[in-house]
């Protein structure tokens, strides 16, 4: 049987990272081998991410360390692909391309362009990406009670976030739109249908 490799995108508190979780679990409930995996991922590489993150590393020391991290995660992707597995990711090179576009503004004359050219060398190309859209100021108001919220969780930041993932979408053709203001249980039925029609 044929991996497929699904992944889930979009800012913070859009509910992708539950509703990944579920979607791995209704694919084991079908029979199918799943594996839920992450990025930053758990490797030493990803704890790296982390740390740079709480440490306030340099953003272009960062963003080369997720990337890092990304090609090691890609290789071992691939390799449960290879062995017929399923892979629900939640977040990929999406994410470095509107977070990391975002944080190097004012380091680089086209971060976005640096990113990708990079990230095109490193990635296994989704066979979907569903990409979750949600008004920032809701985004922001579901984690209003989260403990330890990260640099990236405020408002103006997370707004240009947004319009870098818009940027992606038009360039990435395996993303998918999902609307992100319905109650969870719509949106795990949308997908979920979505996967049992097209994978």
């Amino acid at each position: 049987m044929k991996g497929r490799f699904i992944v889930f995108e979009g800012i913070d508190g859009t509910g992708k990272s539950t509703v990944a979780k579920l979607v791995a679990e209704r694919l084991r409930k079908k029979g199918i081998d799943c594996v839920l995996t992450m990025e930053p991922s758990d490797s030493w590489l990803g704890e790296a991410v982390r740390r740079a993150n709480s440490d306030g590393t340099d953003d272009l020391a960062e963003a080369l360390l997720f990337m890092a991290d990304r090609a090691e995660h890609t290789r071992q992707i691939e390799k449960l692909l290879a062995e017929g597995k399923w892979v629900v990711c939640d977040r990929y090179y999406a994410s470095t391309l509107a977070y990391q576009t975002a944080t190097l503004g004012d380091r680089l004359e086209d971060p976005m362009n640096w990113l990708w050219n990079i990230n095109q060398r490193i990635i296994r190309v989704p066979d979907v990406t569903y990409y979750f859209v949600l008004e920032v100021e809701k985004a922001l108001d579901r984690m209003s009670d989260r403990n330890g919220r990260s640099k990236f969780e405020k408002l103006d930041f997370l707004r240009q976030v947004d319009e870098n993932y818009r940027k992606v979408e038009a360039i990435d053709p395996s993303f998918h739109r999902v609307d992100a203001d319905q109650p969870l249980d719509d949106v795990l039925t949308y997908v979920m249908n979505h996967i049992v029609q097209n994978l």
